[in-house]
């Protein structure tokens, strides 16, 4: 099976949890990063360094993207990452590479990066490079590009705009070269009809919730599969609106007041072994203006769109859901 045909075919999203055990519990709103919701720069992204110390306590991603380097960057290699943080998944590469460039542009953390790549013994092998990840190309060819700006939905940061820069400069630099493997390989976004309950403690608040993929959460009530509306494949040609036009069979009746949305990546794409690493990004839940009552068998139609990096707002203010009409 071919990598094309992996993800199109092999990627069906299957959820890390039953109906029975729904996640999202541990709900969270980063307020720290509200106001990057609406930014407008054609940069890459500033974001505020502690806000990438939560990864590094991410077990479960950081073992997923550990495992993706070590079974992608050939031995010796040359790899880059795209917004480099703390330099973590530098680190992993250089495990393996000859040489890597982490590109971060907020000069405190990049500053950091190269204080914690020396502590870790691998300085002879990472370079840390002050630069906006929009803007930045290496001097020669490389193996991999590691770019983790990812957020659900592809909201908020600015994968695809960094990727999409990148490739279209690396092929007028380097003609007639292949493009690098991306780590992720891809992106699949899925929407998925809910009961959500909005009670906190007696207080009621149908807003916007973040929520943990990993935790179990009573509150919420799948009323379909999630319906896949976008695969993004980051070493093609990439969209610039993400749009849905879904019509979701419901499995169980019920009070349909919200759509989660998840964002799978695969992290990387293992052709021989027909499997992908993935990882989950948190959950979104958005609350519906106009809750309906919803019967086992009717048919839903769920629509949006927004642009990829837009805010929560863009999402979340496009979203209509209506009851299919003969």
């Amino acid at each position: 099976m071919g990598k094309d045909q992996l993800v199109k075919e092999g990627l069906k999203l299957s959820l890390p949890f039953s109906k029975e055990a729904c996640p999202g519990q541990d709900f969270r709103y980063t307020w720290g990063m509200a106001k990057h919701d609406e930014d407008k720069s054609s940069k890459g992204q500033l974001i505020p360094a502690p806000h990438h110390f939560f990864p590094l306590q991410d077990a479960a991603r950081l073992g997923v993207f550990k495992e993706a380097i070590e079974q992608t960057v050939p031995k010796d290699g040359k790899v880059v990452e795209l917004g480099g943080g703390t330099g973590v998944l530098s680190f992993f590469a250089a495990r393996r590479a000859a040489k890597v460039w982490c590109v971060e542009r907020d000069p405190v953390l990049a500053d950091m990066a190269e204080k914690l790549i020396a502590g870790n013994a691998v300085a002879d092998r990472v370079e840390v490079v002050v630069a906006d990840a929009m803007e930045y190309l290496p001097p020669e060819p490389v193996d991999a590009v590691i770019c983790s700006m990812l957020d659900v939905g592809l909201l908020r940061k600015k994968q695809v705009a960094v990727v999409e820069s990148f490739k279209r400069r690396y092929r007028q630099a380097f003609p007639g070269r292949e493009l690098p493997v991306f780590i992720p390989e891809a992106s699949i976004l899925a929407a998925q009809p809910v009961r959500q309950s909005f009670d906190f403690c007696g207080y009621q608040a149908p807003v916007t919730l973040i929520c943990d993929p990993a935790a179990r959460n009573e509150g919420t009530t799948g009323l379909a599969d999630p319906v896949v509306y976008q695969m993004a494949i980051y070493g093609q040609d990439l969209p610039s609106m993400l749009v849905g036009e879904l019509e979701v069979r419901m499995a169980t009746g019920g009070a349909l007041n919200a759509v989660r949305f998840i964002t799978k990546n695969a992290v990387a794409i293992l052709v021989k072994e027909k499997r992908t690493l993935d990882w989950f990004n948190f959950y979104l839940v958005a609350p519906l203006a106009r809750p309906m009552l919803v019967a086992a068998g009717e048919v839903v139609r769920i629509r949006f769109n927004y642009e990829p990096g837009a805010g929560i707002s863009a999402l979340t203010t496009t979203l209509k859901v209506s009851r299919k009409t003969a």
